[in-house]
């Protein structure tokens, strides 16, 4: 690793200049006892209506939608969330980029999905082009949009609002377009929605922005193929391989989540830097055990599921893995 990325690693946990953290905003309003998300969105407006009014606060859009502006220093972080991910994976049912940007001392605006339409509403570009009328972007020093999945297409449509933005995007489909991504069937309700019109094809809405960054897992062959749709000269894609199903949750059980967001908005990310972050899946029990399964399944080296099997034990007991791992002794055996 070189000597700039080890200082970068060490200058990561730093807050951006500006005013230093803020104490959690409202700390006695409970998210967590929020019987159901009408009553989270209700104690959500709670805690807008105790930001300064002028600054931020909490705005519905349309039915299916909502945004949380906090002001903090010159750092932006525009986040897109998906309410029940927020309220089954964050421990305070706060959304992350709030939670994030309070910790760093950064402004945030989160932009809140009810339900999976991809952020098409007309509700959100309308909301997006006052934002571009008002210049609201232009009032910031750096600005980062980040997201996942379905949050992670959003993220980069709407990065088109705030030219020289960068966007971190974690496994983003690049359209629903039946035309241009038929061969995604995941979605099949969503194909119904508008890809079409503004903000619509993802990938080319990143033209005016200061670098993207599309984490992915090659070994998911439908997120693999919309991140080759993001192939341009200012878009890094980054690779993740056999960390499951939920490339978003396994980043932040693996605490390089955070780290990530922070080397994004820093504009310190690198291929060095990410896979060093990345380096702590050597020590988790659910990669391991995938890494090994998938050395065993290609049963071509029987050696590496041995020793992969052996360090994988050694980190977490699992009867898939003494299967693996006697599969190999017997192939090894004489």
């Amino acid at each position: 690793m070189s000597k700039r990325d080890q200082d970068d690693l060490q200058l990561l946990d730093s807050p951006a200049s500006g005013p230093a953290p803020q104490p959690c905003i409202a700390q006695d309003i409970d998210l967590t006892r929020a019987p159901n998300e009408a009553e989270w969105l209700a104690r959500l407006d709670e805690i807008g209506d105790e930001l300064d009014p002028l600054a931020g606060g909490f705005t519905a859009l349309g039915k299916h939608h909502a945004a949380l502006y906090s002001d903090g220093n010159d750092t932006l972080l525009v986040t897109f969330e998906n309410i029940a991910t927020i309220r089954t994976r964050e421990a305070d049912h706060r959304p992350l980029g709030f939670t994030h940007a309070q910790r760093r001392g950064w402004s945030s605006l989160t932009i809140m999905a009810r339900q999976s339409r991809w952020f098409r509403d007309p509700e959100i570009s309308d909301y997006f082009d006052a934002q571009i009328d008002a210049g609201f972007f232009d009032g910031f020093r750096r600005v980062l949009f980040y997201g996942e999945g379905m949050c992670g297409y959003a993220a980069c449509a709407f990065s088109l609002a705030a030219p020289g933005a960068t966007v971190l995007a974690i496994a983003p489909q690049a359209t629903l377009d039946p035309e241009i991504a038929g061969w995604d069937r995941r979605f099949m309700a969503a194909r119904r929605l508008d890809f079409r019109s503004r903000f619509g094809f993802a990938p080319a809405m990143l033209d005016g922005g200061r670098g993207a960054f599309i984490v992915h897992d090659p070994a998911r062959k439908l997120d693999l193929m919309h991140a080759t749709l993001f192939r341009r000269p200012f878009v890094t894609l980054l690779r993740t391989p056999d960390l499951g199903k939920d490339t978003g949750a396994a980043l932040a059980r693996l605490g390089v989540l955070a780290p990530m967001i922070d080397a994004a908005a820093q504009g310190k990310i690198t291929h060095e830097l990410f896979y060093t972050l990345m380096r702590a899946r050597r020590t988790d029990a659910s990669y391991l055990e995938r890494l090994t399964r998938r050395c065993a399944k290609l049963g071509r080296h029987p050696a590496l599921t041995l020793a992969a099997a052996r360090f994988a034990l050694a980190q977490s007991d699992s009867r898939k893995l003494r299967k693996c791992l006697r599969k190999a002794e017997k192939r090894l055996s004489p």
